[in-house]
């Protein structure tokens, strides 16, 4: 991907950089190249509302013994409610090792997931880097710092308003709003050819434009990991939610993410659907699991 050259230039520059005035000014350039890029490719949502949660009952695509039914049977995403929310920009994938490793070298952090045989089978430039909450908060901020504009990780009605191309009926982020292996995601032969992962590219993470976005511009918000948003997860909070731009509780002792992790047996997620894990993971899971994206919450940039 584009920004792996950017890493490329950053990691030139530094081996040479001692006490070297040009290098640093060299450096800053590489970052102030990718920050530029990063920033052009942003999505504009336009604000709007609609009805977050489980829409199966009011489902105008529904038809026969199907109508009226939800589609989920987990409770902590009902009951129906209305949201409204302001105009934001979102990045259109979630942020790969390549991005990351351009903000671990800038701030002179250790590059992450790189130290066990386990952990470099999944890693490569343009798959999710694999995250936690607060490693993915950080970089968002950084990002922010760096430009400073609002950067943040979303809330979950804006993820979910944004998988659901504008709070459309839509039950799965993809380009089709289905899941169909080899049309909108990946099968697994195709995850094989595109990662180093070998035997485990059924847990692997893929490239994050393998297919088409959806109608938004917005890739794989249904699948490829785990993504992290900014709110609490407390099961029963869609009773009380604010409607104008809701963040969440107050405090908690999880965080929500929503998608679904990576490979071929796990399929996608409905758009829908929340999930829940502790903000700090310590297992290896983290290096394939929990990704993320960022937001800009501004009307206009």
């Amino acid at each position: 991907m584009k920004y792996a050259v950017v890493l490329t230039a950053l990691s030139a520059l530094g081996m040479s950089a001692c006490h070297d005035s040009s290098a640093d000014e060299g450096n800053q350039q590489a970052i102030d190249t990718f920050i530029q890029q990063m920033k052009d490719a942003l999505v504009r949502v336009e604000g709007g509302s609609f009805q977050m949660g489980d829409f199966g009952p009011i489902d105008p695509n529904l038809t026969g013994s199907n109508k009226g039914l939800p589609y989920s049977a987990e409770q902590d995403n009902k009951p129906l409610h209305k949201i409204t929310l302001d105009t934001f920009y979102m990045s259109p994938t979630k942020v790969t090792y390549a991005d990351y490793d351009i903000y671990t070298q800038a701030t002179g952090k250790d590059k992450i997931n790189n130290t066990s045989e386990f952990e470099m089978q999944f890693r490569q430039d343009n798959v999710p880097a694999g995250v936690d909450w607060h490693q993915a908060k950080e970089y968002c901020s950084w990002l922010a710092e760096q430009t400073s504009l609002p950067f943040t990780l979303p809330t979950e009605a804006q993820w979910e308003y944004a998988a659901r191309s504008g709070g459309e009926f839509i039950p799965y982020g993809t380009s089709t709003g289905t899941l169909v292996k080899g049309k909108s995601i990946p099968k697994n032969k195709e995850v094989r050819a595109a990662t180093q992962a070998g035997d485990l590219s059924n847990l692997a993470p893929y490239p994050v434009d393998i297919y088409a976005p959806n109608s938004l511009g917005l890739y794989q918000m249904s699948d490829n990991g785990y993504e992290w948003v900014s709110d609490w997860y407390l099961h029963d909070y869609y009773n009380n939610s604010p409607q104008k731009n809701p963040r969440g509780p107050d405090e908690g002792k999880e965080k929500v993410v929503r998608g679904l992790p990576h490979g071929d047996g796990w399929g996608g997620s409905l758009t829908m659907e929340r999930f829940h894990a502790p903000a700090q993971i310590t297992d290896i899971d983290t290096s394939i699991t929990y990704t993320f994206r960022c937001v800009v919450n501004a009307g206009n940039i």
